[in-house]
């Protein structure tokens, strides 16, 4: 599966600290999630589905990856 990434809207955590060791996502069509490092915004980037987001960021909350 391929997404056009080239209007995304990429943000950063409000968490983000000033080193610029960030990662960067953006909301794309059909509710897709786009992630990248941000020190290399023309690198590649992973796509995600809702689903897979949505069960990647519970995973965070539930502590699943400290």
């Amino acid at each position: 599966m391929t997404s056009d990434l080239s209007g995304a809207k990429w943000f950063k955590s409000a968490a983000s600290q000033p080193s610029g060791d960030c990662v960067e996502a953006a909301h794309l069509d059909g509710g897709m999630v786009g992630v990248r490092d941000s020190k290399n915004p023309s690198g590649p980037a992973l796509v995600f589905t809702p689903a897979e987001w949505d069960a990647f960021t519970a995973g965070i909350r539930a502590g699943e990856f400290d």
